[in-house]
């Protein structure tokens, strides 16, 4: 399977792991923007988002999809409070070992699930964990969304400069506005910082913005 999402993914997991290979160990216990996980835990939910795709290929193919990237994030029981719970106490789990090897364990990870989409088919269709049936390029797109969206987080943490790729803010951009421009003259990652939370928007610029036909996301 060709598909730029999956390149997107590929580029921004690579930078990624690039910018946290050379973090010190004592940085993982750093606070992180998404409390209460620290550097170590928002990354191990990381982790855990990518490695949930090899087993959606090991499973059957749903025969037709019914929901898309954006439509994965609506705002039902997958972002309850006990939702939220059990998705804060996994990334806890899956980062409780030193910080530099789950940036290995991260990078291993990536390679292979970018490897096996790669032998995938087009118009391969999966089942996530929620029920959704959806074609393997748009929940590949939701990957990008949260290695992209988190590395603002993880950066901030750090106090590093945002390493986003211009495949990923392309790719989130496109979810967001569809064909649409950015608005307001916001260069495009701005425009996914403030989109997703990540930066504060004024009050005329939320209603700007409301007046605009935007895809908002829920993010757990």
């Amino acid at each position: 399977m060709q598909d730029r999402a999956l390149d997107a993914f590929a580029a921004e997991a690579s930078a990624l792991a690039a910018a946290l290979s050379g973090v010190p160990a004592a940085a993982f216990a750093l606070p992180s923007p998404c409390p209460p996980w620290t550097v170590a835990g928002l990354f191990g939910h990381v982790i855990i988002t990518v490695d949930r795709v090899p087993g959606m290929l090991d499973g059957p193919a749903p025969a037709v999809a019914t929901v898309d990237a954006a439509g994965y994030y609506r705002a039902d029981e997958r972002f309850s409070p006990s939702a939220n719970a059990a998705r804060i106490a996994a990334g806890d789990d899956r980062a409780a070992r030193p910080g530099p090897s789950l940036v290995t364990e991260f990078t291993t990870i990536c390679g292979y699930v970018v490897r096996r989409c790669r032998a995938e088919p087009a118009g391969r269709v999966v089942c996530t964990r929620h029920g959704d049936a959806m074609l393997l390029t748009d929940f590949m797109l939701t990957r990008v969304v949260e290695v992209a969206v988190h590395g603002l987080d993880l950066a901030a943490a750090l106090g590093r400069p945002a390493w986003t790729t211009p495949p990923a803010v392309a790719e989130v951009g496109a979810l967001l506005l569809g064909d649409a421009p950015v608005p307001l003259g916001w260069d495009p990652l701005t425009f996914v910082r403030k989109a997703t939370g990540r930066l504060p928007m004024t009050a005329d610029e939320r209603a700007a913005i409301d007046r605009r036909e935007i895809r908002w996301l829920s993010l757990g």
